[in-house]
This record gives C-alpha cells, sequence and structure tokens, in this order.
C-alpha cells in the first residue's frame, strides 16, 4: 500500500517531507496540546502496511549499521546516537525493540537512565550521558537522557530554577560538541495523549505479565500531565538545534511510531553513507593460499 501523504507542505509551497514534518523549529513557543498524537503524517495507511514497511526499513537499517560498524575498523569516526524520551508507555522500550531489533547488537550500545544513583548525583549531571555515549561506528540508543535533568528535574523542583535554565545551554553546548566530533544526533519525543496513556497504564493493571512495567507513582506523574507538557515544550523550545534537532512522533499508534522512528533513523544513515572498508592485504594472493591447502 501507497505512504499517505498528509499533503502538508513547507513554507515554500512544496510537499514537506518526513524530517520536515516532524521537526521542531526551534526558538519558537512549543504548544504540545497542539500537535496530533493519532496523526499519520506521511506515512503507510494503516497498522498492516506500517508493519510490513517497518520490516523493510528494517533490512536496509541493518545493513547501513553493519557499514558502519565495519567502517569504523578502518578509522570512521562516525556513529550514531538516538535519543527516546516521552511520558511513561510513550513506547521508548517498545521502539528499541521493534526498530532496534533488527541490528546487530554488536554494533549498538543500549542505555536506559531511571533515577541517578549516588555516585551520580555527586558529578555533573552530564557525566552519567558521557559514559555511556556510542563509541565509534556504533549506534547509541538513550532509553531516557540527559533531559531527564530540565524534565523531571524542572517539574519536581528538584533543583533550584537558575540552575535548570543553565542546563538548556549546557545541553546546546554538549550537542554541539558531539556534531563536531561526528556523531549524528536524533532526537526523538514519543507524544502520546493523557487518555491513551490511561489505556495503556490499564492494560499493564489488567495483565499480570505487565504489572513488572507498572509502579503506582506513574499515577501520580499523571496529576502534573500539563506540568511535564509545559517542560517538555521548553526543553523542544530551547534545544532543538540544526545540529542537534527535536522530532515530535505521534506515538498513540505504535506502529506508526515504529515506522516514523525507524525511517528517520534509515534516512540519517543513508546520509551517512558508511562504506566497508578496501581489503588492506592481497585478496587473489589469499584465495590462491587457501585453494593450495
Amino acid at each position: 500500500m501507497a505512504e499517505k501523504d498528509s499533503g502538508r507542505r513547507s513554507r515554500k509551497g512544496r510537499k514537506a517531507g518526513l524530517r520536515e514534518l516532524l521537526r521542531v523549529p526551534g526558538g519558537e513557543r512549543i504548544d504540545l496540546s497542539s500537535y496530533d498524537t493519532g496523526s499519520v503524517p506521511l506515512g503507510p495507511g494503516d497498522r498492516t502496511a506500517g508493519k510490513a514497511a517497518t520490516t523493510r526499513i528494517g533490512e536496509d537499517l541493518a545493513d547501513l549499521q553493519e557499514r558502519l560498524w565495519a567502517a569504523s575498523t578502518a578509522g570512521d569516526r562516525r556513529r550514531v546516537l538516538l535519543v527516546l524520551q516521552g511520558m511513561d508507555t510513550s513506547g521508548k522500550g517498545g521502539t528499541v525493540k521493534h526498530v532496534i531489533g533488527f541490528c546487530n547488537p554488536s554494533g549498538c550500545r543500549v542505555r536506559a537512565f531511571q533515577a541517578p544513583t549516588p555516585e551520580e548525583r555527586a558529578h555533573p549531571f552530564l557525566w552519567r550521558i558521557r559514559k555511556a555515549l556510542p563509541h565509534p561506528g556504533e549506534l547509541g540508543i538513550f532509553d531516557r537522557s540527559h533531559y531527564e535533568d530540565v524534565l523531571i528535574a524542572r517539574v519536581r523542583e528538584l533543583v533550584p530554577r537558575d540552575e535548570i535554565n543553565r542546563r538548556y545551554d549546557e545541553i546546546n553546548q554538549f550537542e554541539k560538541s558531539l556534531a563536531d566530533d561526528g556523531v549524528t544526533v536524533i532526537k526523538c519525543f514519543l507524544h502520546i495523549s493523557y487518555d491513551e496513556q490511561r489505556r495503556r497504564l490499564l492494560k499493564r493493571l489488567d495483565r499480570p505479565d505487565k504489572h513488572w512495567k507498572f509502579d503506582p507513582s506513574d499515577i501520580d506523574d499523571r496529576a502534573l500531565w500539563p506540568a511535564y507538557q509545559e517542560a517538555y515544550g521548553i526543553a523542544l523550545e530551547l534545544c532543538s538545534t540544526p545540529y542537534a534537532p527535536w522530532y515530535v512522533i505521534p506515538s498513540d499508534q505504535k506502529w506508526y511510531r515504529n515506522w516514523a522512528v525507524g525511517r528517520l533513523l534509515l534516512e540519517h544513515l543513508r546520509e551517512l553513507d558508511p562504506q566497508y572498508p578496501k581489503a588492506d592485504f592481497d585478496v587473489a594472493r589469499s584465495r590462491g593460499r587457501l585453494l593450495a591447502q
């Protein structure tokens, strides 16, 4: 089935691509309530087509990720960092499973950030982030990230507001240094609705095999939904830059979320166009030696 085009156009009048449709402009006030969490912009028309398209994307992702990993053996320092942020149940773990699952784990570095440990709290907030960055050739995935330190820290007032405000600039400087060092930074906000989160939380309560994923504090955080939406809006406004843009992924429909993140990742890897390194040995001679044995 052909992919459905929402018809949205760029300022120049031409039809916008997926990146333009989902990218946060940066520097502009962001009202997340104006974003349709159930929309399917420029994507497959339905769940069946979406799952099939994601599988096809996965095949190309696996090839490009292997090429990126192979290129690093010849000194290519480029790597990719995929940042996944969103409210509880938005699908960060599901995206890792259904998109990154196509890739060879040898070339991936997945890190899920929980509440900081006492050791981590004793250091600047980016300390634990730097330790988890992908090495050359790797695809790094952050399930939550350094943005927790301007999200939950802001909503829960864990640090003074002046410190929160300084962190936005520090994050931008940090991400600029990553880009300058050959890291392609792709930041995806998995945007779900208040009602969809309730449905997903209820499903966790209804199924014993999902109880391990439920925490009663999730209900407490729902009471702070407006504050979290505001905190996300501020972070997206202040930290969507040309070198590390934010993308808002409509995530009420899981199949579309997976397709959109996979497609964005694929487009960036295609731009990098990593190549297998050329042999640094005499291929014909090695073939001859093997055939002679």
